[in-house]
């Protein structure tokens, strides 16, 4: 058995841990010399609802900063880090794939060096990551960083892993090999926008938020009506809706003017051509077994960069065709955060940016 400091900190943790998966209730620091947060427990009145305003106060805070692709959440980000005790996760589908380093934005070896990302790197672009593994990844990094007397950030803009991990996720269908291959022989005969409109006769919830070319979310959507019978829709809105037990401050990056955002986004995507997009991809390609319906190369710019290198489509509409489809997935960020997230909006073109979400923070963690 462990003694002194170093067990007591791990007995602590591991209690920290417990209350988090659990349900934390009071949230009570312990004096500044001691680098472990611990959690007493206590019975809420009957009362008293879960998430009431007394009791999110007495909940661990956690920061969440949403927006679309070029929006400067990343420089929020790490400007936060600058100035509050706090620990970065990255809430970004595209980023958990090594090797991915130009066309997903990731922050080079230096700056993760001083500003450290949980969740980055952590597959082979031959595999998969889902939602649910997320928010259990987050969850349990949520947990250490709480643990250890900082407040989680969760930076990024996989909307679909923020809404996973506040709402939880409803008890869908596993995926079905063999069902999914007829579902892409099919689409590759008539086309993905066919079978979204398939799909808004069946689900035309789900089919209104998709967009006909999003391939990869149609097969999905179209999967489970076909194993469950029921449309994905139905099956999401029965889920629990567990909110993690923290005390969330929503931060949402909106653009004043969209032309703006548009100008960002091409500038970025020419800095991927020159930093060497193209290079990357075919290092991919040699190092790892790859094909194009594996969700790492349907990220935007590998799937356009690719189609170029197999003259699928010509080389010289790479630059306008990897802009547009970047464009597109920002709009539905934008869509997303508006409709589906109460977040404290603000401008992402203002120049004071940092110093008034800064303001912000301080007031939140003060409270």
């Amino acid at each position: 058995m462990k003694r002194g400091k170093e067990g007591r900190a791990d007995g602590q943790l591991a209690r920290a841990k417990h209350a988090v998966n659990q349900g934390l209730q009071d949230y009570r620091p312990e004096p500044p010399g001691r680098c472990v947060v611990a959690f007493a427990a206590m019975n809420l009145p009957h009362h008293l609802p879960a998430h009431s305003p007394h009791h999110l106060a007495k909940l661990p805070p956690a920061i969440l900063i949403m927006g679309p692709t070029a929006s400067g959440k990343t420089a929020i980000a790490m400007a936060l880090a600058d100035r509050f005790p706090v620990e970065l996760i990255s809430v970004d589908s595209a980023q958990v794939f090594r090797d991915m380093d130009v066309g997903t934005a990731k922050p080079d070896r230096a700056t993760l060096a001083h500003y450290p990302h949980r969740l980055i790197d952590l597959i082979s672009p031959e595999e998969s990551y889902s939602a649910a593994r997320f928010r259990s990844d987050a969850l349990a990094a949520m947990a250490e960083i709480t643990a250890a007397g900082k407040v989680p950030v969760l930076v990024g803009g996989t909307m679909l892993y923020f809404r996973a991990l506040l709402n939880g996720l409803a008890d869908l269908p596993q995926a079905d090999a063999a069902l999914r291959a007829e579902i892409d022989a099919e689409a590759a005969v008539h086309g993905w926008p066919a079978m979204h409109a398939k799909l808004a006769l069946l689900d035309p919830s789900t089919a209104a938020r998709l967009h006909p070319t999003d391939s990869q979310r149609l097969q999905r959507a179209l999967e489970v009506c076909q194993i469950s019978g029921r449309p994905m829709s139905a099956l999401l809105a029965e889920s629990e809706h567990q909110k993690p037990p923290f005390n969330f401050l929503s931060i949402g990056l909106l653009p004043s003017e969209r032309a703006e955002l548009h100008t960002r986004i091409a500038r970025r995507f020419d800095e991927m051509l020159l930093a060497g997009l193209d290079d990357e991809v075919r290092m991919l390609r040699q190092k790892y077994v790859l094909h194009l319906n594996l969700p790492s190369m349907r990220c935007v710019g590998y799937r356009q960069t690719w189609e170029a290198q197999e003259r699928l489509i010509p080389q010289k509409e790479l630059r306008d065709r990897g802009i547009f489809a970047t464009r597109q997935l920002a709009k539905r960020q934008i869509t997303w955060l508006t409709n589906s997230f109460e977040a404290e909006n603000f401008d992402c073109l203002r120049s004071d940016l940092a110093g008034e979400i800064g303001e912000r923070v301080a007031r939140f963690i003060a409270h």
